[in-house]
């Protein structure tokens, strides 16, 4: 199931399903140790006529972000049962702790007791085995722990100086049939056994009065530390600032931080506006505060491979910064160039992908070849894009000035790495594609490349390395010209997406498979975007890989195998991806010569808006008969590539309508007038 909503502070994240269940609890990193290991933590209602859970189907619910902040604002109507149900729930910004406001309202003209439960299913460390769970007398709250990692969930109902729950349940699960102490809440009487250990959970409840026609309200929080005494201190903060306090902060921070951003989202329908700001909150939700950009965080995958999305791929990471650096966050970003700095091999390469906390994570790439050979297991791009990027970090920035150890520690290194990681051709050595599926010589690599090798030669030229900036430059230039030469198809009249060293030949063979990365011919630099031979490989790739159902969008390549629903190619070459889809719309926009020529991206931003989960959190690719997710949701890199083409649409548009820049403070003032909403 699809995850929604996501609600992070860099140190702790939190996922729903589309149920508005909690189903990733991440600690201490975001995208490492998953503290709930994607068991189903339940949140319910008992009253004298009857229980029901949150995503009963009698729930009538709708789910979103509150006033594009990272708060949510749940409502849920149970018309047989006579209850409304309002949730808000946020990470604060300030303290580790995952906070929710409950609003009951009783519909019916008669007093009424109701009892809330929370239910928590951890798997401390991301896995069941020796955890323990208590209740704290105290804290009147639950306890939950196993090594260096301690939750406590409490709550508090609203207008009262008392905090703690009513009643609890604690037990284990996963074993000689046992369930949950979820079941327990169902007919409103827990069990209060006081400690379990192993694979355990528990549930607290909190008992409201409702007047007749009348509300209550609750507040419930989970916190998040490394030790007892954490926990306690972190408890005791909550307790004494009110929940309330720190739900409002975050509300506020949130609203305020997209207020910084440099562009004029006043040149937008108030629905696209929304959607691109929500992106930004979501991209920042994947981040950590360590540096690491998380490609995605939904444990459901693990259903399929038996790994996750959970890692900091260099490559998502550079494109991912970048799209930040152009809205103004390079204070962000510049934790993200630091971790790729300390992770630079002493060869001058980064690996496939990292953890988190910046060890190297899990791979499919060889140390050697069918022969026997060595080889880097690596993908060149990604190197080359952190490079590349880095340059228009600083720039961005404007922290020339103090590039200095960056240069030093990152360009010279990795520049070095890939002006000698080359064959006589000048063409780059083979490598792993973006795609992670093929080894040699591809057209989104040699791109990048070359956009590195050329930023790496701006770098030396400022810190006047007459030296390196003119060796930069040389193997940049060698690199255009092998490509014109050996990448060009005269037979397709468009560039082709890969080169195959052929052993018996002692040449290449070109792979004339379409695939929509070859958008990087343009995108990095190495050709204008308006050259006749980019315009013909863009027109195919639109023709051809476009899906040819209700559903639209571009699929990655013909005949794609992930994830393939169908082996109608010719109506269904692959399943659309929205990084694809917004791809071709880059080039439209960057060769557009009129608003009337931007109506073709317009549509396809709208395209992927329509194609979102109905809270505007994109996934990585659709279904092609029925739009539905699949693979991963949210991925980052779907959310900042929609960031940067709409920074590019916008753009384009200010410059068609020659608009002033007067218009950009009107915006920020009336985003922070909104702040002051009580949440």
């Amino acid at each position: 199931m699809a995850r929604d909503l996501p609600l992070g502070n860099g140190n702790v994240l939190v996922n729903f399903d589309t149920n508005y269940n909690l189903r990733d609890m991440y600690f201490p990193f975001v995208g490492q140790e998953n503290q709930a290991a994607d068991h189903l933590s339940h949140f319910g209602v008992w009253t004298a006529e009857d229980f029901f859970w949150i995503d009963h189907p009698e729930m009538k619910k709708s789910c979103s972000y509150l006033n594009d902040s990272m708060i949510t604002n749940f409502e849920g109507v149970h018309e047989r049962l006579g209850l409304k149900l309002h949730l808000r729930d946020g990470v604060d910004v300030q303290e580790n702790v995952f906070v929710r406001k409950v609003s009951v309202e009783n519909l019916r003209d008669v007093e009424r007791t109701v009892k809330l439960y929370f239910h928590l299913d951890l798997h401390l460390n991301g896995n069941g085995v020796g955890d323990t769970v208590y209740y704290d007398p105290d804290l009147k709250s639950l306890l939950f722990y196993k090594g260096h990692r301690y939750l406590s969930l409490s709550c508090h109902p609203a207008g009262s100086k008392e905090f703690g729950c009513t009643s609890f349940a604690i037990g284990q699960k996963e074993m000689n049939g046992l369930e949950g102490t979820w079941r327990d809440a169902q007919d409103g009487q827990l069990g209060r056994n006081p400690i379990a250990q192993g694979s355990v959970d528990g549930t607290i409840e909190l008992e409201l009065k409702l007047p007749a026609n009348g509300s209550a309200e609750a507040w419930f929080w989970i916190c998040f530390a490394r030790s007892l005494k954490e926990v306690q201190n972190m408890e005791k903060a909550v307790r004494e600032a009110a929940p309330q306090k720190l739900l409002q902060r975050t509300y506020d921070y949130w609203r305020q931080w997209l207020a910084r951003d440099r562009h004029d989202v006043g040149l937008l329908d108030e629905d696209m506006a929304s959607f691109y700001k929500r992106s930004l909150l979501v991209v920042r939700s994947n981040m950590d505060n360590r540096g690491a950009i998380v490609a995605a965080n939904d444990s459901d995958i693990l259903k399929f491979a038996r790994d996750t999305y959970s890692y900091m791929w260099p490559r998502d990471g550079a494109l991912i910064a970048h799209a930040l650096d152009r809205s103004g966050y390079s204070t962000l970003t510049n934790k993200f160039y630091q971790f790729c700095k300390r992770a630079l091999t002493p060869e001058g390469f980064l690996l496939h992908k990292y953890n988190p906390d910046g060890s190297p994570g899990s791979s499919w790439h060889p140390w050697i070849n069918d022969a026997g050979e060595k080889q880097l297991p690596i993908q060149e791009d990604e190197t080359a894009l952190v490079l590349y990027t880095l340059w228009h970090h600083h720039q961005l920035a404007k922290t020339g000035e103090s590039a200095r150890e960056d240069y030093d520690q990152f360009v010279v290194p990795a520049a070095g790495f890939l002006a000698s990681y080359k064959d006589a051709s000048g063409l780059p050595l083979p490598s792993y594609d973006l795609w992670e599926e093929r080894y040699g010589v591809h057209a989104f690599t040699v791109s990048s490349v070359y956009a590195g090798l050329l930023a790496a030669s701006k770098f030396a030229e400022y810190f006047h390395d007459k030296a390196r900036m003119i060796y930069y430059r040389d193997a940049a230039d060698s690199i255009k010209k092998a490509v014109e030469k050996h990448m060009y198809s005269e037979q397709e009249k468009r560039f082709v997406r890969s080169l195959y060293w052929n052993r018996e030949k002692n040449t290449y063979d070109q792979d004339l498979t379409l695939d929509a990365s070859m958008y990087a011919l343009f995108d990095f630099g190495l050709f204008a975007p308006d050259d006749p031979r980019i315009a013909a490989t863009m027109k195919e790739i639109r023709s051809k890989l476009w899906v040819q159902t209700e559903v639209g969008g571009i699929a990655r390549y013909s005949n794609d195998y992930y994830h393939q629903v169908t082996k109608d190619i010719g109506k269904v070459p692959g399943n659309p991806w929205f990084i694809c889809t917004l791809w071709y719309a880059e080039w439209v926009i960057a060769t557009a010569k009129s608003e009337q020529e931007l109506k073709e991206a317009e549509e396809l931003i709208r395209w992927t808006m329509k194609h979102a989960l109905l809270t505007g959190i994109l996934a990585e690719q659709v279904h092609p008969f029925n739009g539905s997710p699949l693979s991963v949701s949210p991925l980052t890199w779907s959310h900042a590539s929609f960031v940067k083409v709409v920074q590019e649409y916008m753009s384009k548009l200010k410059q068609f309508q020659h608009k002033t820049s007067g218009r950009e403070d009107v915006r920020d003032t009336k985003l922070l007038q909104t702040a002051g909403v009580t949440v």
